[in-house]
């Protein structure tokens, strides 16, 4: 009975890991590539420039443009720059606006206050709503990535169940033994960054806690959007009085804020009725100061007077455990030693999907290794194989090729940077299905080592601003993604080389092929 109930969770984390690891393959490496979203960003936006952080100056610079230019309107909101990001970002509501019409974000230089004309690019933004979203309209991507974030925690659960020798596999390796070495890596990479996984697995239905479960809050506020409300302390705003009256200097209010809580960092500040007399202006503190969100990481003064009219509220024990979740699966307090972690982690979760996709087929295509032609279904799953992670790969290179070589004017210039992804992803498939297997991947993995390898040069050309530029101005998001480019070019050349060798004599692997499977088998 225990060997039989074994069994049975070996066959659920095969077969589940088949039908939905090409999915989950792209939403970990999109989710992973998140952890540096801002950087991303920064690298496909190069004409916002860095400065030395001066929250006070850039508190005023912000709030001189938005008197000059948008003085009329009923709320502004101002994001400072920060270690991660160069822009000094400011938007503006204008009067009687209704949703997101009416909204106008701009991008200041840090340094003098002036606005940035920069490219037209979602960047870091892209890959971290398509790992959610998938790229589909609200809310069924959202529902197709939860439901994918189940099926990876169920795995893991089989897969613990399956392995009844799982950290002693840990400590063996075994290369050069084809089947057996793709075992041994999908074994030693998944024990060591099983508890990562288990947390970015369910935070991530924590996260969708209202979509997966949501009767409890249908029968308690009849919507979500009440729900919300009480959640997030959503207040309304204070009715416009139509008497003038000048606004208190927002650097004055920031002093204010540090008095209360030295040392913190804003996420952003909002202006409500600005150069009204019922003027409010909210500072929130940035994510990054703690791992949990905090409602009381909060103040609204009055933004005439400058008195502090509201604090906001500590969470409860239970809703601080669920933001903990949410703030750990999202990383933001992380400083760069920690993020790097994060990304380390989360490719060796790639890695593991990956690795397993490629021994589900590997083990099959042993039984048939004398065969002149594979069975058209292993032959299906090889191309989705090679398409879904070589080609993905190929994708996110074209995103950052057309980044940088299509014209800086051009109308709708964000959407042909996905339409490029999704381009080169798609093409990968007619490619996987019109060459062999091993030189499918080994082209595919060729093309994109040269193109992650030569983005340095690409943005040096293009720009101006290259490794030796980047070091020298101490710009080390710029230089920090040209070296991920170069280091992420130098492996792919190396499988690239891997997979192009001649494969082993069909003799001799079908000798091999019986031991292989008999190991094989005692875990699959």
């Amino acid at each position: 009975m225990k060997e039989g109930f074994r069994q049975a969770m070996a066959w659920l984390h095969t077969w589940t890991g088949l039908i939905f690891g090409w999915l989950l393959f792209a939403i970990f490496l999109t989710g992973t590539m998140s952890y540096f979203k801002e950087e991303i960003s920064h690298w496909t936006q190069p004409e916002i420039r860095s400065h030395q952080l001066d929250p006070v100056a850039s508190l005023g610079l912000a709030q001189r443009y938005l008197q000059a230019n948008a003085g009329d309107a009923s709320s502004w909101f101002i994001r400072l720059p920060n270690e991660r990001e160069a822009a000094l970002n400011v938007g503006w509501r204008a009067k009687d606006a209704v949703g997101r019409r009416g909204f106008t974000n701009k991008s200041l230089d840090a340094g003098d206050g002036e606005v940035v004309e920069a490219r037209d690019s979602r960047g870091g933004d892209f890959f971290y709503r398509f790992h959610f979203q998938l790229e589909m309209p609200h809310p069924w991507g959202r529902w197709l990535s939860t439901f994918c974030a189940f099926i990876m925690l169920l795995g893991l659960v089989t897969g613990i169940i399956t392995h009844k020798k799982i950290f002693k596999e840990f400590f063996t390796f075994r290369p050069g033994k084809a089947q057996r070495s793709w075992l041994d890596g999908h074994n030693a990479i998944g024990v060591l960054v099983l508890p990562f996984h288990l947390m970015i697995s369910y935070s991530s239905l924590v996260l969708f806690m209202y979509m997966v479960m949501p009767a409890g809050i249908l029968a308690s506020y009849g919507n979500v959007g009440g729900y919300f409300n009480d959640l997030f302390g959503r207040d309304e705003p204070a009715k416009i009085s139509g008497v003038a009256a000048p606004m208190k200097p927002l650097p004055e209010l920031y002093a204010k804020v540090q008095t209360l809580a030295p040392g913190a960092r804003m996420g952003f500040i909002q202006v409500q009725n600005p150069g009204d007399s019922t003027a409010r202006v909210t500072f929130a503190q940035s994510a990054a100061d703690h791992v949990a969100y905090r409602r009381s990481a909060n103040w609204t003064f009055d933004g005439v007077t400058g008195e502090l009219v509201r604090e906001g509220t500590p969470e409860s024990a239970a809703m601080l455990t669920a933001f903990s979740f949410a703030g750990l699966h999202m990383g933001n307090f992380a400083g760069p030693w920690l993020r790097w972690l994060y990304f380390i982690f989360g490719i060796a979760g790639t890695a593991v999907i990956g690795t397993g996709l490629v021994m589900w087929l590997g083990k099959r295509q042993l039984k048939h290794a004398k065969s002149a032609s594979m069975p058209g279904e292993l032959r299906l799953v090889e191309v989705l194989n090679i398409a879904s992670m070589s080609g993905l790969l190929l994708g996110v290179a074209a995103f950052f090729w057309a980044n940088r070589l299509l014209p800086v004017g051009l109308e709708g210039r964000a959407d042909w940077e996905v339409n490029a992804f999704f381009l080169a992803w798609a093409l990968s498939v007619p490619h996987a299905v019109l060459r062999p297997g091993r030189k499918a991947w080994g082209e595919q993995l060729a093309l994109g080592a040269l193109a992650f390898a030569l983005l340095p040069l690409l943005n040096a050309v293009v720009t101006g601003q290259g490794l030796d530029q980047s070091i020298t101005a101490g710009d080390w998001v710029m230089a920090g993604f040209d070296l991920t480019a170069l280091g992420t070019g130098l492996f792919l050349a190396w499988a690239a080389g891997k997979m192009l060798r001649p494969p082993k004599p069909v003799a001799k692997r079908a000798a091999r092929a019986a031991k292989t499977c008999a190991e094989a088998a005692e875990v699959n």
